[in-house]
C-alpha cells in the first residue's frame, strides 16, 4: 500500500497534458454509447418520461392488468429511494458473464471446470415433444441429479400467460 502510495505522489507532482478531439457526435453522443456498456440497474433510460425539479415521471409494466404500460410520477426523493434499493453493495459484481463465462475463455474453461469437478458434459439427446422427437441438450436436475428432459418449449407470451391464468405474479422489472 505504500508503495502505490508513492507511486500516486509521483503521478500528481507532473503537470499532465491531455490531447483530447472533439468526439464525433458530440458530448450527448458520447455519454448514451458509455451508458450502453457501463451499467444498468434499475431502470433504463427510455423508460424515464420526465424530469421535473422535483419530480420524475416513468413508464412501468402493470402486470396485474394484462402487462399494460402505464406511468407513474413519483417525488425526486421518494424515485432516488426505490432507485438505490437496486444498487449493489460494494463487493458485488453487475456485469453477469466474466471470467471461466466470457464469451471468448467459455469454450476452453467450461471443459475444464467440468473436468475438475468431474462431471461429464453436455450431451445431446432425443427427447419428445409433443409427440416428435427432436434433439437438444441435457443438463442435469437439480434435485436428483437425472437427466433433464424438455418437454415443451414456451415463448415468453406464453409463459406469461400461464403465469397470469394461474395469478403468478411475473416480474421482469
Amino acid at each position: 500500500m505504500a508503495a502505490f502510495r508513492a507511486f500516486l505522489r509521483r503521478l500528481f507532482r507532473h503537470d499532465w497534458v491531455v490531447y483530447a478531439k472533439r468526439p464525433f457526435g458530440g458530448p450527448t453522443h458520447v455519454l448514451h454509447y458509455l451508458a450502453r456498456y457501463t451499467h444498468r440497474v434499475a431502470i433504463s433510460n427510455h423508460r424515464i418520461v420526465d424530469v421535473a425539479q422535483d419530480h420524475v415521471t416513468f413508464r412501468w409494466k402493470d402486470y396485474a392488468h394484462d402487462s399494460q404500460s402505464r406511468l407513474m410520477t413519483l417525488s425526486a426523493t421518494e424515485f432516488l429511494r426505490r432507485f438505490f434499493l437496486h444498487v449493489l453493495p460494494r463487493g458485488f459484481v453487475r456485469i453477469r458473464f466474466f471470467g471461466f463465462l466470457a464469451s471468448r475463455r467459455r469454450a476452453g474453461d467450461l471443459p475444464r471446470c467440468r473436468r475438475a469437478l468431474g462431471s461429464r458434459p453436455a450431451q445431446v439427446l432425443a427427447t419428445r415433444t409433443d409427440a416428435t422427437i427432436t434433439t437438444a441438450a441435457s443438463w442435469p436436475c437439480p434435485r436428483c441429479g437425472g437427466t433433464m428432459i424438455v418437454i415443451e418449449r414456451l415463448n415468453a407470451r406464453q409463459i406469461s400467460g400461464r403465469a397470469l391464468a394461474e395469478g403468478i405474479l411475473l416480474d421482469t422489472s
